[in-house]
This record gives structure tokens, C-alpha cells and sequence, in this order.
């Protein structure tokens, strides 16, 4: 059975699913059941529940919320994808808090050509497990902060609460647009 628990953050609630404590999927969704959705019909088939404490996940939630910017690290993530995706996914986590890189950037931290950043960007886009596959941290080389599964605001946030440089500098200038 995966067990959920929804936290409420100061942007917005983050559903977060788990089984055996290795977290399956997390994201700022109002609820489980979309996150639930994208799973994949094997681990659908398990069922849902809700619970009031997920352990680990929620407290690492909860630490990196009050400024442990690395308690999201710790805690065990698992999701599919190929290995070439696997690979992405595993350079991503390594990015650390405060710090963005490119897409093009994370490629090449995958062992992958940098003209691969369209693939880099895929994984980021398909990614089930937000901020703990830390997805916000990937900014287009082009400027501004680039798509976010949740939308530019909780991107921002994320990065302004990880206090990643030039943060302010982007937000102005994704504004004037």
C-alpha cells in the first residue's frame, strides 16, 4: 500500500507518497490523487492511503522548510525511467541547494553530450519527485527561470528560499516581460 500525507508549505500544500519509507512521488498539488495518477499502473494497483505522518519524508519536509536546506538529500527517492534518464535524475539530485546550473550543464553532469539538454530537460519535465529531485534548480541558458511543473512563482520561491544568486535579478526580469 503507498501512503500519503499532504503538508501544507508557505507555498502551498505538498502531497508526498510513499512506500516502506522510499518516497514514489511529491509535489505542490492540493492533494495525493495527482500525484497518485502519474504513477504507473503496477504501483496504482497497490492502493492508496492517508496518513497523518509519513516519517522521514515529512520531517525533512518540515527541517528544510526551517532552513536545513540539505534534509531533503537524505531521504531515499524511486522512480522510473530509463537509464539514460536514471542517470539525469541522479546528476539532479546532486545539484545542491543555492546553486543552478543549465540544462545543457546537467547533461554533461550525466556523463551525457551537452547538446543533450532537451533530454536533461525531459527528465526534469517528467520528474514525480519535487524538490526532493530537485527540478527548480535547472535554468535555461537562455535566461529566466524556464517551465516548472508547478508554475514559475513556486519555482521562485524555492530558489529565493535557498538563497540561489541572482534569483532577484531573474525575477525582475521574467516581470518586465
Amino acid at each position: 500500500m503507498i501512503e500519503a500525507q499532504v503538508i501544507t508549505t508557505p507555498i502551498g500544500p505538498l502531497a508526498l507518497l510513499a512506500r516502506e519509507g522510499v518516497l514514489l512521488a511529491a509535489g505542490f498539488t492540493t492533494g495525493p490523487d495527482e500525484m497518485f495518477a502519474r504513477l504507473s499502473p503496477e504501483l496504482r494497483a497497490e492502493g492508496l492511503t492517508l496518513t497523518d505522518d509519513l516519517g522521514r519524508p515529512a520531517r525533512a519536509v518540515r527541517d528544510y522548510l526551517n532552513g536545513d536546506l540539505t534534509a531533503l538529500d537524505a531521504v531515499p527517492v524511486e522512480q522510473p525511467g530509463t537509464p539514460t534518464r536514471q542517470r539525469l535524475l541522479t546528476a539532479l539530485r546532486q545539484v545542491p541547494a543555492g546553486v543552478t546550473i543549465s540544462y545543457a550543464e546537467l547533461a554533461e553532469r550525466a556523463g551525457l553530450p551537452r547538446t543533450a539538454a532537451r533530454a536533461a530537460g525531459s527528465a526534469c519535465a517528467q520528474n514525480l519527485i519535487a524538490p526532493f529531485v530537485p527540478c527548480h534548480r535547472i535554468l535555461p541558458s537562455t535566461g529566466g527561470f524556464g517551465g516548472y511543473y508547478y508554475g514559475t512563482p513556486v519555482k521562485q520561491w524555492l530558489l529565493t528560499h535557498e538563497g540561489a544568486p541572482a534569483i532577484e535579478r531573474l525575477r525582475v526580469r521574467e516581470e518586465s516581460r
